[in-house]
């Protein structure tokens, strides 16, 4: 049977340009890109019912058991990067789905971080909207050098921001739940408990794994630690923080502001509260979404696909 290959959340319409899809396309494999987030499990099981490969962005769709139960065509399952929490991989393994991952850049969700961390210490969207409507100067920023840099997870995007935040002069701290004085010390920052990170901080960073231990790992307790004119900045995944709480934080002042790459839902619907909430930066998870970061994440997948078709599959993930 001839494979038929679906790339998927392909949102700006690039992934052709990322790739030479038609190499495949010559060795008889139907490539079909979709746009739109599927609207439900139901027309994502529609939309894939006799597709061989898939390839999926991240975690924008997800892919538990009953997802592999109801696409028996399924043989192949690549995601972007080597790890995604949205894919059951167990599940994908009794159903004969061989799962891979790409290469992805060490840069991109860092320098992401820093701009939405430097645009809410200067108030940098709301002073470019009230540029447009004609005022001149309507906030008043804070500088970095000599505040407090808390990092939440100090692994490889972790420890990237901390050297960021050196280089602008801050005192940098650290948390996780495994993070050990000696790492800490090898990447030139201070080990602090929870508590502590959230008391000193004039900004907090997360950068932590989603999982069941670390969901709401900030809720109501940090929001309040981290205080009026602290910070907060998320480019991880949303759940790790209380939304609920947040919301609430930013609507009555505890906090000085939020900058947010992710949430709770994605795509962020019309009418998330974090919409109409003050003192955000908000962008749409654009933190792995750079030309350098597509081109190993569309190169390595079409690497991926060749390796798989050839017997060989490489890159492969396991539970």
């Amino acid at each position: 049977m001839p494979h038929r290959l679906a790339i998927l959340d392909d949102y700006q319409d690039v992934a052709r340009g990322f790739a030479d899809w038609t190499s495949l396309e010559a060795d008889g494999v139907t490539v079909t890109t979709y746009r739109e987030p599927f609207t439900s499990q139901d027309a994502l099981v529609s939309a894939l019912a006799d597709t061989t490969i898939v390839i999926a962005m991240r975690e924008r769709t997800a892919f538990p058991r009953e997802v592999f139960e109801k696409l028996p065509a399924l043989q192949l399952l690549v995601t972007t990067g080597m790890a995604n929490a949205s894919i059951d991989v167990a599940a994908a393994a009794e159903h004969g789905v061989t799962v891979c991952g790409t290469p992805g850049s060490p840069a991109a969700a860092p320098e992401l971080t820093w701009a939405l961390l430097l645009a809410a210490a200067r108030h940098l969207p709301a002073e470019e909207n009230s540029l447009r409507a004609g005022t001149w100067q309507s906030t008043v920023g804070m500088e970095l050098a000599g505040r407090t840099l808390g990092v939440v997870g100090l692994g490889k995007i972790g420890r990237r921001v901390a050297g960021y935040g050196q280089a602008f002069g801050m005192d940098v701290v650290a948390w996780s739940a495994n993070l050990t004085a000696e790492a800490a010390a090898e990447a030139g920052v201070k080990l602090v408990s929870k508590e502590e990170l959230f008391t000193v901080a004039d900004v907090a960073t997360l950068h932590l794994r989603l999982s069941e231990r670390s969901e709401n790992t900030v809720g109501e307790a940090e929001l309040r630690l981290l205080g009026p004119d602290g910070i907060l900045v998320n480019t991880a995944r949303g759940p790790l923080v209380d939304q609920e709480a947040l919301v609430k934080a930013l609507n009555e002042g505890w906090i000085r502001g939020a900058a947010l790459d992710v949430f709770d839902q994605e795509p962020l619907q019309a009418g998330h509260p974090l919409l109409a909430a003050p003192n955000t930066v908000l962008s749409p998870h654009l933190g792995y979404v750079t030309q350098e970061s597509y081109r190993q994440f569309y190169g390595g997948a079409l690497e991926d696909v060749t390796a798989w078709l050839a017997g060989s599959p490489v890159r492969t993930i396991t539970a």
